[in-house]
């Protein structure tokens, strides 16, 4: 046949500029959101051994790394506390004075309206056992009882001046419990991040060394079933049924078929979180230079925008807007 393939689709990958032209997926700095720990008492930013490059931040550099990303034009930034002491009701995180409340404070301050001030609402990192909520007698976690402090945990990030919260101990009934004390107190501008689609994955290891986590069993009783894609979507149709301004699927490499689902079901903006054990799994690969590591970032952020994130939660966010790793 003359002519014969008539259709060549490598006629736009011949170069950088065509392939740059017909790109269907984009990463702008502006959808990125840095997650951070902030350690209550440090006096040097603390590394954290599973995550290269990550540290738990004094006030001082958390301050520092927020004007950083204000001035790279990140989207937001999620503000994860370590307190000094922990105990069964995690009381520090109702504690005006704790280390998330006072880091609201201090980063809204640094940064104001240049930057959304993202906060973690949940009690694992305050409580000595590393649940997410407070403990029945027998042992379990009880959700209602947990929802009662959430509320006031909502209510303490408002006060600190928070532009965000994000509820994510998965306890059924979160998100309205959070929006209903939210509006009751006159933060109606305050929005609700719902993490409503969060797996009991085995790739949270390294996050629980950054917030110094005493996790005493599993969260798989209030966490979601890994082999569960349908139920992930009940759950975000849930939390916007509750009043949830944006839903998020976490963690996101393992689970862009649900990213994907949820992002046809829903009519709000959907976060996706790219984990601390999918970070530090690219980081060990490509330390040991098995993998291209700026290669596989921009790849990594691009696959998770493609499959249906608005926003995407990642610890190289600052990284990959200041050297133009996405585009």
């Amino acid at each position: 046949m003359a002519g014969f393939p008539a259709v060549r689709p490598r006629r736009l990958r011949r170069t950088p500029a065509l392939r740059r032209s017909v790109a269907e997926t984009h990463v702008r700095a502006s959808q990125l959101v840095l997650p951070v720990f902030v350690r209550e008492g440090a006096t040097e930013p603390t590394p954290i051994s599973s995550m290269p490059g990550v540290v738990q931040h004094t006030r001082d550099s958390l301050r520092k790394v927020a004007a950083e990303s204000a001035a790279a034009g990140l989207g937001g930034i999620m503000l994860f506390g370590v307190p000094e002491h922990k105990d069964a009701q995690g009381s520090g995180a109702l504690d005006p004075d704790g280390i998330l409340n006072v880091a609201i404070a201090d980063v809204a301050s640094e940064v104001g309206d240049a930057l959304t001030v993202m906060s973690d609402l949940c009690l694992d990192e305050f409580t000595d056992h590393g649940h997410c909520g407070v403990l029945d007698a027998s042992g379990a976690v009880d959700n209602d009882a947990t929802l009662e402090i959430y509320a006031q945990m909502a209510l303490a990030h408002a006060a600190a001046g928070v532009d965000m919260v994000g509820p994510s101990g998965m306890m059924d009934g979160q998100v309205g419990v959070v929006r209903d004390a939210l509006e009751g107190a006159g933060y109606h501008d305050v929005a609700v991040l719902a993490y409503s689609t969060k797996y009991a994955s085995a790739f949270f290891g390294p996050f629980r060394e950054a917030v110094d986590s005493a996790l005493q069993g599993d969260r798989r009783t209030y966490q979601q079933d890994p082999a569960n894609g349908r139920e992930g979507v009940r759950e975000a149709l849930l939390d916007v049924a509750e009043g949830a301004d944006l839903v998020m699927v976490k963690p996101a490499m393992g689970y862009l078929d649900v990213l994907a689902a949820v992002r046809a079901a829903v009519d709000v903006p959907v976060a996706a979180y790219n984990i601390s054990g999918e970070y530090a799994m690219l980081e060990a690969a490509a330390a040991h230079g098995w993998i291209d590591r700026d290669a596989a970032i921009s790849e990594t952020l691009t696959s998770i925008r493609r499959a249906g994130a608005d926003i995407v939660l990642t610890y190289w966010a600052l990284e990959a807007a200041q050297r133009n790793l996405v585009g």
